[in-house]
Protein backbone atom coordinates (compact mmCIF):
# COMPACT_ATOMS: atom_id res chain seq x y z
CA UNK A 1 0.00 0.00 0.00
CA UNK A 2 1.43 3.03 -0.88
CA UNK A 3 2.20 6.08 1.65
CA UNK A 4 1.51 8.77 -0.93
CA UNK A 5 -1.16 10.16 -2.73
CA UNK A 6 -1.72 13.24 -5.56
CA UNK A 7 -4.43 15.95 -3.75
CA UNK A 8 -5.47 19.35 -4.83
CA UNK A 9 -4.54 22.31 -3.06
CA UNK A 10 -5.38 26.02 -3.67
CA UNK A 11 -1.68 27.60 -3.95
CA UNK A 12 -3.41 31.04 -3.99
CA UNK A 13 -6.98 32.67 -4.43
CA UNK A 14 -7.24 32.29 -8.29
CA UNK A 15 -4.72 29.83 -8.60
CA UNK A 16 -4.51 25.71 -7.79
CA UNK A 17 -2.42 23.13 -8.38
CA UNK A 18 -1.98 19.05 -7.58
CA UNK A 19 0.41 18.17 -4.78
CA UNK A 20 2.52 14.91 -3.95
CA UNK A 21 0.93 14.59 -0.21
CA UNK A 22 2.03 12.17 2.79
CA UNK A 23 -0.39 9.74 3.90
CA UNK A 24 -0.36 8.65 7.54
CA UNK A 25 -0.15 5.22 8.88
CA UNK A 26 -3.84 4.25 9.44
CA UNK A 27 -4.38 3.16 13.31
CA UNK A 28 -7.03 0.50 13.99
CA UNK A 29 -10.42 2.47 14.07
CA UNK A 30 -9.02 4.08 10.38
CA UNK A 31 -9.74 3.21 6.60
CA UNK A 32 -7.65 4.02 3.28
CA UNK A 33 -9.78 4.82 1.07
CA UNK A 34 -9.12 4.51 -2.65
CA UNK A 35 -10.59 7.61 -4.71
CA UNK A 36 -12.74 6.69 -7.57
CA UNK A 37 -15.06 10.29 -8.23
CA UNK A 38 -15.28 13.48 -6.38
CA UNK A 39 -17.89 16.24 -7.00
CA UNK A 40 -16.68 19.78 -7.23
CA UNK A 41 -19.59 21.91 -5.32
CA UNK A 42 -19.61 24.77 -7.70
CA UNK A 43 -21.09 27.31 -5.28
CA UNK A 44 -18.85 27.12 -2.18
CA UNK A 45 -15.94 25.68 -4.19
CA UNK A 46 -15.67 28.53 -6.70
CA UNK A 47 -16.02 31.30 -3.47
CA UNK A 48 -13.01 29.37 -1.87
CA UNK A 49 -11.00 29.33 -4.90
CA UNK A 50 -11.40 33.26 -5.90
CA UNK A 51 -10.11 34.09 -1.53
CA UNK A 52 -13.94 35.26 -1.25
CA UNK A 53 -14.18 33.11 2.37
CA UNK A 54 -15.11 36.06 5.27
CA UNK A 55 -12.21 36.13 7.96
CA UNK A 56 -15.25 35.90 10.33
CA UNK A 57 -16.06 33.11 8.96
CA UNK A 58 -12.81 30.99 8.43
CA UNK A 59 -13.61 28.65 11.30
CA UNK A 60 -17.20 27.89 10.42
CA UNK A 61 -16.27 27.70 6.28
CA UNK A 62 -13.85 24.90 7.41
CA UNK A 63 -14.83 21.55 5.75
CA UNK A 64 -14.07 18.15 8.00
CA UNK A 65 -10.85 17.46 6.70
CA UNK A 66 -9.45 20.43 5.17
CA UNK A 67 -5.80 20.89 5.95
CA UNK A 68 -3.79 24.92 5.38
CA UNK A 69 -6.36 28.47 6.38
CA UNK A 70 -8.21 30.47 4.38
CA UNK A 71 -7.45 31.78 2.38
CA UNK A 72 -4.70 30.03 0.73
CA UNK A 73 -2.29 27.55 0.72
CA UNK A 74 -5.19 25.37 1.49
CA UNK A 75 -6.84 22.05 0.37
CA UNK A 76 -10.39 22.41 0.55
CA UNK A 77 -13.34 19.86 -0.97
CA UNK A 78 -15.88 17.43 0.52
CA UNK A 79 -17.83 15.51 -2.18
CA UNK A 80 -15.41 12.08 -2.23
CA UNK A 81 -16.25 8.71 -3.18
CA UNK A 82 -14.07 5.87 -3.19
CA UNK A 83 -13.85 2.55 -2.16
CA UNK A 84 -12.04 0.99 1.33
CA UNK A 85 -8.70 -0.58 0.43
CA UNK A 86 -8.17 -1.04 4.47
CA UNK A 87 -9.94 -0.93 7.73
CA UNK A 88 -12.84 -2.78 9.38
CA UNK A 89 -13.89 -6.01 7.59
CA UNK A 90 -17.51 -5.16 7.55
CA UNK A 91 -16.14 -2.02 5.17
CA UNK A 92 -12.94 -3.62 3.16
CA UNK A 93 -14.01 -3.43 -0.79
CA UNK A 94 -17.21 -1.42 0.14
CA UNK A 95 -17.50 2.24 -1.95
CA UNK A 96 -18.31 5.07 0.54
CA UNK A 97 -18.96 8.45 0.46
CA UNK A 98 -16.22 10.43 2.63
CA UNK A 99 -16.64 14.60 3.04
CA UNK A 100 -13.27 15.22 1.85
CA UNK A 101 -11.05 17.17 -0.30
CA UNK A 102 -10.10 16.48 -3.62
CA UNK A 103 -7.23 13.53 -3.55
CA UNK A 104 -6.39 10.27 -5.18
CA UNK A 105 -6.36 8.14 -1.51
CA UNK A 106 -6.79 9.26 2.04
CA UNK A 107 -7.11 7.90 5.31
CA UNK A 108 -9.77 8.67 8.03
CA UNK A 109 -12.02 7.29 10.58
CA UNK A 110 -13.95 4.63 9.78
CA UNK A 111 -16.93 6.76 11.28
CA UNK A 112 -16.23 9.35 8.75
CA UNK A 113 -17.30 7.54 6.30
CA UNK A 114 -21.29 6.67 4.33
CA UNK A 115 -21.37 3.11 2.62
CA UNK A 116 -23.41 3.75 -0.41
CA UNK A 117 -26.39 1.48 -1.16
CA UNK A 118 -25.91 -1.37 -3.98
CA UNK A 119 -28.86 0.51 -5.83
CA UNK A 120 -26.71 4.19 -5.73
CA UNK A 121 -24.00 4.65 -8.59
CA UNK A 122 -20.56 5.41 -7.39
CA UNK A 123 -20.34 7.75 -10.00
CA UNK A 124 -24.04 9.46 -8.86
CA UNK A 125 -22.83 9.30 -5.07
CA UNK A 126 -20.97 12.65 -5.20
CA UNK A 127 -24.20 14.09 -4.61
CA UNK A 128 -24.68 13.09 -1.38
CA UNK A 129 -23.56 15.65 0.31
CA UNK A 130 -25.23 18.37 -1.64
CA UNK A 131 -28.37 15.92 -1.01
CA UNK A 132 -28.15 16.27 2.39
CA UNK A 133 -27.92 20.04 1.54
CA UNK A 134 -31.28 19.39 0.50
CA UNK A 135 -32.90 17.53 3.19
CA UNK A 136 -31.96 20.07 5.76
CA UNK A 137 -33.51 22.65 3.54
CA UNK A 138 -36.93 20.55 3.16
CA UNK A 139 -36.68 20.29 7.11
CA UNK A 140 -36.11 23.94 7.87
CA UNK A 141 -38.67 24.58 5.05
CA UNK A 142 -41.76 22.02 6.05
CA UNK A 143 -43.47 22.32 2.70
CA UNK A 144 -47.22 20.96 3.04
CA UNK A 145 -49.39 19.23 0.86
CA UNK A 146 -50.72 21.19 -2.21
CA UNK A 147 -48.29 24.03 -1.61
CA UNK A 148 -47.31 26.69 -4.41
CA UNK A 149 -43.26 26.25 -4.81
CA UNK A 150 -40.58 28.44 -6.64
CA UNK A 151 -37.00 27.27 -5.81
CA UNK A 152 -35.13 30.35 -7.44
CA UNK A 153 -31.44 29.39 -8.78
CA UNK A 154 -30.95 26.49 -10.49
CA UNK A 155 -27.46 25.10 -9.04
CA UNK A 156 -26.68 21.85 -7.49
CA UNK A 157 -28.49 22.90 -4.29
CA UNK A 158 -31.44 24.54 -6.15
CA UNK A 159 -32.03 21.91 -8.48
CA UNK A 160 -31.96 19.20 -5.28
CA UNK A 161 -33.97 21.17 -3.57
CA UNK A 162 -36.43 21.09 -6.40
CA UNK A 163 -35.98 17.58 -7.05
CA UNK A 164 -36.99 16.85 -3.55
CA UNK A 165 -40.08 19.33 -3.40
CA UNK A 166 -41.50 17.13 -6.73
CA UNK A 167 -42.45 14.59 -4.33
CA UNK A 168 -44.79 16.54 -2.29
CA UNK A 169 -47.80 15.74 -2.89
CA UNK A 170 -49.89 17.87 -5.29
CA UNK A 171 -47.13 20.96 -4.64
CA UNK A 172 -46.84 23.15 -7.58
CA UNK A 173 -42.88 23.04 -8.15
CA UNK A 174 -41.35 25.57 -10.40
CA UNK A 175 -37.47 26.30 -10.71
CA UNK A 176 -36.48 29.67 -11.58
CA UNK A 177 -32.95 30.68 -12.89
CA UNK A 178 -31.91 33.05 -15.61
CA UNK A 179 -30.06 30.07 -17.52
CA UNK A 180 -32.74 29.35 -19.83
CA UNK A 181 -30.86 25.85 -20.31
CA UNK A 182 -32.04 24.88 -16.87
CA UNK A 183 -35.23 24.45 -18.22
CA UNK A 184 -33.57 20.95 -19.49
CA UNK A 185 -32.45 19.92 -16.00
CA UNK A 186 -35.61 21.34 -14.75
CA UNK A 187 -37.82 18.17 -17.09
CA UNK A 188 -35.43 15.95 -15.42
CA UNK A 189 -36.75 16.54 -12.06
CA UNK A 190 -40.35 16.80 -12.69
CA UNK A 191 -40.75 20.47 -12.11
CA UNK A 192 -41.96 23.26 -13.84
CA UNK A 193 -39.37 25.73 -15.36
CA UNK A 194 -39.27 29.75 -15.41
CA UNK A 195 -36.48 32.62 -15.82
CA UNK A 196 -37.15 34.83 -13.26
CA UNK A 197 -39.53 37.82 -15.54
CA UNK A 198 -41.67 35.09 -16.29
CA UNK A 199 -41.97 33.43 -12.72
CA UNK A 200 -45.71 32.60 -11.69
CA UNK A 201 -46.04 34.31 -8.26
CA UNK A 202 -48.45 33.80 -4.84
CA UNK A 203 -45.84 31.11 -4.03
CA UNK A 204 -46.43 29.73 -0.14
CA UNK A 205 -42.92 29.35 -0.46
CA UNK A 206 -39.95 30.22 -2.03
CA UNK A 207 -36.76 28.53 -1.69
CA UNK A 208 -33.46 31.22 -2.37
CA UNK A 209 -30.59 29.08 -3.96
CA UNK A 210 -29.28 31.80 -6.48
CA UNK A 211 -26.74 33.42 -4.14
CA UNK A 212 -27.89 36.84 -5.90
CA UNK A 213 -28.94 39.89 -4.28
CA UNK A 214 -31.39 40.25 -7.80
CA UNK A 215 -32.21 36.49 -6.98
CA UNK A 216 -33.10 37.34 -2.87
CA UNK A 217 -35.51 40.11 -4.24
CA UNK A 218 -37.38 38.37 -6.77
CA UNK A 219 -37.81 35.76 -4.18
CA UNK A 220 -39.83 38.06 -2.00
CA UNK A 221 -41.56 39.11 -5.25
CA UNK A 222 -43.24 36.00 -5.81
CA UNK A 223 -44.38 35.20 -2.20
CA UNK A 224 -47.78 35.28 -1.59
CA UNK A 225 -48.97 37.15 1.44
CA UNK A 226 -47.31 35.74 4.87
CA UNK A 227 -45.42 33.70 2.39
CA UNK A 228 -41.44 32.65 3.60
CA UNK A 229 -38.70 32.55 1.77
CA UNK A 230 -35.87 29.86 3.05
CA UNK A 231 -32.50 31.09 2.21
CA UNK A 232 -30.05 28.57 1.38
CA UNK A 233 -27.59 30.94 -0.51
CA UNK A 234 -23.97 31.81 0.84
CA UNK A 235 -22.86 34.74 -0.04
CA UNK A 236 -19.48 34.93 1.31
CA UNK A 237 -17.58 38.11 1.52
CA UNK A 238 -20.50 40.02 -0.34
CA UNK A 239 -22.61 42.53 1.07
CA UNK A 240 -26.56 41.89 0.50
CA UNK A 241 -29.09 44.32 0.16
CA UNK A 242 -32.75 42.97 1.31
CA UNK A 243 -35.74 44.78 0.09
CA UNK A 244 -37.61 44.95 3.21
CA UNK A 245 -39.86 48.09 2.22
CA UNK A 246 -42.53 48.19 -0.23
CA UNK A 247 -44.81 44.97 0.18
CA UNK A 248 -42.80 42.75 2.77
CA UNK A 249 -44.45 44.35 5.97
CA UNK A 250 -48.01 44.74 5.29
CA UNK A 251 -47.83 40.90 3.69
CA UNK A 252 -46.48 39.57 6.49
CA UNK A 253 -43.59 38.03 4.75
CA UNK A 254 -40.62 36.33 6.14
CA UNK A 255 -37.18 35.01 5.53
CA UNK A 256 -35.54 32.19 7.10
CA UNK A 257 -31.87 30.98 7.12
CA UNK A 258 -31.26 27.25 5.92
CA UNK A 259 -27.56 25.65 6.28
CA UNK A 260 -26.58 22.04 6.43
CA UNK A 261 -23.72 23.12 9.59
CA UNK A 262 -27.41 23.62 11.95
CA UNK A 263 -29.72 21.83 11.48
CA UNK A 264 -33.56 22.46 13.31
CA UNK A 265 -33.58 21.17 17.25
CA UNK A 266 -36.04 18.65 16.48
CA UNK A 267 -33.94 16.56 13.85
CA UNK A 268 -30.51 17.05 15.56
CA UNK A 269 -30.88 14.12 17.44
CA UNK A 270 -31.14 11.94 14.09
CA UNK A 271 -27.30 13.21 13.67
CA UNK A 272 -24.83 13.33 10.82
CA UNK A 273 -25.32 9.51 9.87
CA UNK A 274 -29.23 9.42 10.08
CA UNK A 275 -29.27 12.67 7.50
CA UNK A 276 -26.76 10.97 5.39
CA UNK A 277 -28.77 7.69 5.37
CA UNK A 278 -31.64 9.59 4.52
CA UNK A 279 -29.27 11.61 1.38
CA UNK A 280 -28.28 7.89 0.49
CA UNK A 281 -32.01 6.40 0.22
CA UNK A 282 -33.20 9.49 -2.05
CA UNK A 283 -30.33 9.20 -4.37
CA UNK A 284 -31.51 5.72 -5.53
CA UNK A 285 -33.80 7.89 -8.00
CA UNK A 286 -31.86 8.43 -11.16
CA UNK A 287 -33.48 11.78 -11.78
CA UNK A 288 -30.33 13.09 -9.88
CA UNK A 289 -28.12 12.04 -12.42
CA UNK A 290 -29.24 15.08 -14.37
CA UNK A 291 -27.13 17.51 -12.09
CA UNK A 292 -23.92 16.13 -13.22
CA UNK A 293 -23.58 17.92 -16.52
CA UNK A 294 -19.58 17.34 -16.65
CA UNK A 295 -17.41 15.02 -15.94
CA UNK A 296 -13.14 15.16 -16.27
CA UNK A 297 -9.87 13.84 -14.84
CA UNK A 298 -9.14 14.27 -11.34
CA UNK A 299 -5.85 15.61 -13.13
CA UNK A 300 -7.38 18.82 -14.91
CA UNK A 301 -8.49 19.95 -12.14
CA UNK A 302 -6.22 23.14 -11.68
CA UNK A 303 -7.51 24.47 -15.06
CA UNK A 304 -10.98 23.61 -14.44
CA UNK A 305 -11.81 25.84 -11.62
CA UNK A 306 -10.70 29.09 -13.10
CA UNK A 307 -12.97 28.19 -15.72
CA UNK A 308 -15.99 27.52 -13.56
CA UNK A 309 -15.01 30.15 -10.78
CA UNK A 310 -15.39 32.79 -13.79
CA UNK A 311 -18.64 31.11 -15.70
CA UNK A 312 -16.73 29.91 -18.85
CA UNK A 313 -17.59 26.67 -17.59
CA UNK A 314 -21.32 26.75 -16.79
CA UNK A 315 -21.74 23.59 -15.47
CA UNK A 316 -24.07 22.58 -12.58
CA UNK A 317 -21.95 19.32 -11.15
CA UNK A 318 -18.23 18.82 -12.34
CA UNK A 319 -17.63 15.56 -11.91
CA UNK A 320 -14.16 14.27 -11.23
CA UNK A 321 -12.90 10.71 -11.96
CA UNK A 322 -9.42 9.32 -10.27
CA UNK A 323 -7.01 6.92 -12.20
CA UNK A 324 -6.37 3.17 -10.31
CA UNK A 325 -4.47 3.70 -7.18
CA UNK A 326 -0.71 2.85 -7.88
Amino acid sequence: MGHTARAFWLRAPGEGEIRTVELPDPGPADVVVRTVYSGVSRGTETLVFRGGVPRSQHTMMRAPFQEGEFPAPVKYGYLAVGVVEHGPPDLVGRTVFCLHPHQTRFVVPATAVTPVPDDVPAARAVLAGTVETAVNALWDAAPLVGDRIAVVGGGMVGCSVAALLAGIPGAEVELVDADPARAAVAEALGVAFATPEDATGDRDLVVHASATEAGLARSLELLAAEGEVVEVSWYGDRPVSVPLGEAFHSRRLTIRSSQVGTVAPRRARRGYAGRMAVAMRLLADPRFDALITAEHPFEELPALMPRLASGALPALCVRLRYPAAR
